[in-house]
């Protein structure tokens, strides 16, 4: 979904934050938090609205809020906030992007970054996107067009359930977490970011640990649902 303040002003945030959506159900004021998925220069949108990825879960207060919105109906939200972003004094030679579901919107955002990033520091980033079918590849076929664009970078697709009829280079059948391990971690060299289930980000956080790589060089963010199953929704929750 994309959104323009209300203001008419572009929204300022850095690649890897998110916005809260204030709703409210049954007279209680709730938040949802969406990463951003916008970033300069998007052919796909030019005008600066800021995407966010949102999944529809049945019975949800944040789906029956966004869902049922028309064009030009208005929404209040805050932010952005959040510290799941690159840092500027990182040393590292690769990063490691993990991510399942709408967990790879951050992700997106940071494309720009990592076009300039590759050449200027002579790294390497390996994304491993988790879906259970290629439909549920959300933004798949922009991650493998920068994976062709930008060498350096590479877009790895896990499907759990069901791969694709005519396989791409780096598909993988399995979880993210059963592919992990074929990258080789290095505690030394890598910095990993986590984003989505929060099983997936537990046990690729304890692979990582097991590779060597210190607890400052695994950042995460877990998206988590309300307990309540009348408001169930996606949300992320910043871990650090």
């Amino acid at each position: 979904m994309a959104f323009v303040r209300a203001d008419g002003q572009p929204l300022a945030f850095v690649p890897g934050q998110f916005v809260q959506v204030h709703l409210e159900r049954d007279g209680k004021a709730l938040r949802r938090s969406y990463s951003i998925a916008t970033y300069e220069g998007d052919p796909v949108n030019p005008s600066g609205e800021v995407e966010m990825a949102v999944s529809y879960v049945t019975g949800g207060a944040a789906t029956a809020l966004l869902s049922g919105l028309e064009a030009g109906e208005a929404i209040d939200a805050s932010g952005p906030y959040g510290r799941f972003c690159l840092h500027g004094d990182d040393a590292n030679r690769r990063y490691l992007l993990v991510a399942t579901g709408t967990g790879v919107t951050p992700y997106r955002a940071m494309l720009p970054l990592f076009r300039r990033l590759i050449p200027e520091r002579g790294i390497e980033v390996e994304l491993l996107f988790g879906a259970r079918n290629p439909d549920e590849l959300l933004y798949g076929d922009e991650f493998a067009r920068f994976a062709d664009e930008v060498p350096g970078f590479r877009f790895h697709a896990c499907f759990s359930r069901e791969g694709r009829a005519v396989p791409r280079a780096d598909d993988h059948l399995g979880y993210v977490q059963t592919v992990l391990p074929s990258l080789a971690p290095d505690g030394v060299h890598d910095i990993a970011y986590l984003c989505g289930n929060p099983d997936m980000v537990d046990a690729c956080f304890a692979l990582l640990k097991d590779a060597g790589l210190p607890i400052p060089r695994v950042r995460r963010e877990k998206y988590i649902s309300p307990p309540d199953p009348r408001a169930r929704v996606v949300a992320s929750a910043p871990e650090g």
